[in-house]
């Protein structure tokens, strides 16, 4: 079992009214566009965390994570999940995590280049844990730091000085951040 942690893009927080899109968490977390190389060079087993990404005056933190129940392709995604299909949301942000349509041609409501690239390898995963609420947020970016320090043997001022925009993760770390989140979500 191995993992990777990651840092969303700037302004993905969900402790300021961030909705998560990508991965998506609940019964059955999803994870289907972003970080390609990650979700290529996971197995069936490992586990996958998320940071959250920078906003101004706040601190980071790690939001949740889970593991790696299977991997399909975006357009087996789409039938199975039509949740997950993007879709404007009433606040203006697009949310979904699956980019495309019924014929597997690129939703023109995502935005982003490398269109081949990011529709293989959609990871449907099992055991989530996140953090919801405000007491759990508040906690977690007080922790999150140390933690990672502790994970990596590594001190930083940042979460980005210590795990950059990624790290990969050996089986004795991913159970250091799963305990972490279990105490953390209750």
């Amino acid at each position: 079992m191995k993992g990777y942690i990651y840092t969303m893009y700037a302004g993905a927080d969900p402790s300021r009214g961030w909705l998560m899109n990508d991965p998506i968490f609940g019964t059955r977390p999803t994870l289907g566009a972003c970080v390609p190389h990650i979700r290529r060079a996971v197995s069936v087993g490992d586990h996958i965390f998320v940071v959250s990404g920078r906003v101004p005056g706040e601190r980071q933190f790690i939001i949740g994570g889970f593991e790696v129940a299977e991997k399909i392709d975006a357009l087996a995604a789409y039938r199975r999940f039509p949740e997950n299909r993007l879709k404007p949301h009433d606040n203006g942000q697009v949310v979904g995590n699956i980019i495309v349509d019924g014929r597997g041609r690129h939703n023109p409501l995502d935005d982003h280049k490398n269109f081949e690239r990011r529709i293989e390898n959609y990871i449907v995963g099992r055991d989530p844990h996140v953090l919801q609420t405000p007491a759990e947020f508040k906690v977690a970016k007080e922790g999150t730091l140390d933690l990672l320090s502790d994970v990596f043997a590594k001190d930083g001022r940042r979460v980005f000085d210590i795990i950059g925009r990624h790290r990969k993760m050996n089986e004795d770390q991913v159970k250091q951040v799963l305990t972490w989140l279990e105490r953390l979500s209750g």
